[in-house]
Formats: structure tokens, C-alpha cells, sequence
């Protein structure tokens, strides 16, 4: 039996698996950095690497292991109603817990002796250990003429709007434009399970992201941000 171990970790805003996008981009704003491991922390493992705009990350779920798999899933993207095979899905319960997560190489970073990969649009939970990283090959990793079956098309967003209080809490925060931004955009994608969307719901929902507990209400395809506090 071969032993995957991780090369690296990822220090990122999401500090739960609630509301973390389904797939990289969806968040724009959201930029983390990758702190590498052991005997690939070095200079010589990213040489090169600036050559190429975006990179594969290749990471493990780890959150989700202990949880096991099934052969069927019920993809948010239909409802959670509908099963699909675990391998026709991007179900984050998989048979060996492995996710890949295309994202924008931003630069490469050192403080003292460790070295840090920074990159942008990502939908990893802090602290998820990455197995590896490679180059996107534009010619080769994107097929315009692909078929995306049931997810052919990006999820439809919610509009977000911040309470008095919240907004003047953000305003005080060191980064509070991009702060906000990450907020928006996690939020308009409707984090709540598939089968409470589209249906009233009177429920308080909160986040965890940077070192801020988000609360929220969601009505009418709006998401209204009552309450930010600081860990």
C-alpha cells in the first residue's frame, strides 16, 4: 500500500466547511496562501512556477474521511433530491477523499525560513493538507467544447446587503474592502442546504470566516448580514 503524505497546507479565510463554495472561482476575492512542508520548502521546488498564471491543487478532504462514502450522492446542484454516482459528482465523500481545485497563482512569498505560495479564488477550509500542485496547461486543462451535464452553467447568485451595525463593524477592520467582498461573494452563492432554498425560512444562519463570526438572514432571494463579531 503506498502512503499519500502531504506536502503542504493551505492557511485560507474558510475556518468551516459551511458556506465554502462548491468550486473554485465562484469566490473571486478570496486569496490564501499555501505553506509548504518539510523538503519541499525550499526555493528549488517552485522554480519556475511564475511562469504560469494559474495552478492544480490536489487535496485531500480531511474533514470528511473518518465520514466514509457512499455509491450515490445527492448534488446540491439538483436539489438534493436526485442520486447521482459519487463519480459522476463532486461530492467532497469520496472514495479516497482526494478534491482538485484549479486557482490562480497571485506569487511566491518568504518569511525567514518558510516559504509560502500565495494564490486567489479558492474554495479550500483552512488547514486542508495539499498532496500535491502542478501547472494548468491552458491548451491542454481547458476544453472549451466540453459538456458540464448537470452543472453546465455557474449556480445563480443572491443579492447581499449589510445591516447598519455590521457595516460599521467591517468599516473598522484592517482589509475591510476585501473583507467585504469575500463576504458578498460567499454569501450570494446561498450556503444553506439545497432543500432550503426557494422555501420560507425564518432561521438566524452564522459563519466563520477570517477571524469573524457572520451571522445572516436570508429571505426572498436576499441575503441581509445582521451581525459581525470578532473571534
Amino acid at each position: 500500500m503506498h502512503t499519500i503524505t502531504p506536502i503542504a497546507t493551505i492557511e485560507s479565510p474558510y475556518k468551516e466547511k459551511f458556506a465554502v463554495p462548491r468550486q473554485p472561482r465562484l469566490v473571486p476575492s478570496a486569496r490564501a496562501r499555501i505553506k509548504l512542508l518539510g523538503e519541499l520548502n525550499c526555493l528549488e521546488a517552485v522554480r519556475e512556477i511564475e511562469q504560469f498564471s494559474h495552478l492544480w491543487l490536489l487535496f485531500l478532504f480531511d474533514q470528511n474521511l473518518e465520514a466514509g462514502w457512499k455509491p450515490t450522492v445527492r448534488p446540491p446542484r439538483l436539489g438534493g433530491n436526485e442520486r447521482v454516482g459519487v463519480l459522476a459528482s463532486r461530492s467532497t465523500f469520496r472514495p479516497n477523499g482526494i478534491g482538485m481545485s484549479a486557482v490562480e497563482f497571485l506569487g511566491i512569498n518568504k518569511e525567514g525560513d518558510q516559504f509560502f505560495i500565495e494564490v486567489g479564488s479558492v474554495d479550500l477550509v483552512d488547514g486542508t493538507p495539499i498532496v500535491d500542485i502542478k501547472p494548468y496547461i491552458p491548451y491542454s486543462d481547458a476544453i472549451p467544447e466540453a459538456k458540464g451535464g448537470y452543472a453546465e452553467s455557474e449556480p445563480l447568485t443572491i443579492s447581499v446587503e449589510f445591516s447598519a451595525h455590521a457595516q460599521a463593524v467591517l468599516n473598522d477592520l484592517p482589509d475591510s474592502t476585501v473583507k467585504q467582498a469575500v463576504i458578498s461573494e460567499v454569501l450570494a452563492q446561498d450556503p444553506r442546504p439545497a432543500y432550503k432554498k426557494n422555501k420560507p425560512d425564518n432561521k438566524q444562519y452564522a459563519v466563520h470566516l477570517y477571524d469573524l463570526n457572520i451571522k445572516f438572514t436570508i429571505s426572498d432571494n436576499l441575503v441581509t448580514v445582521t451581525t459581525i463579531e470578532r473571534f
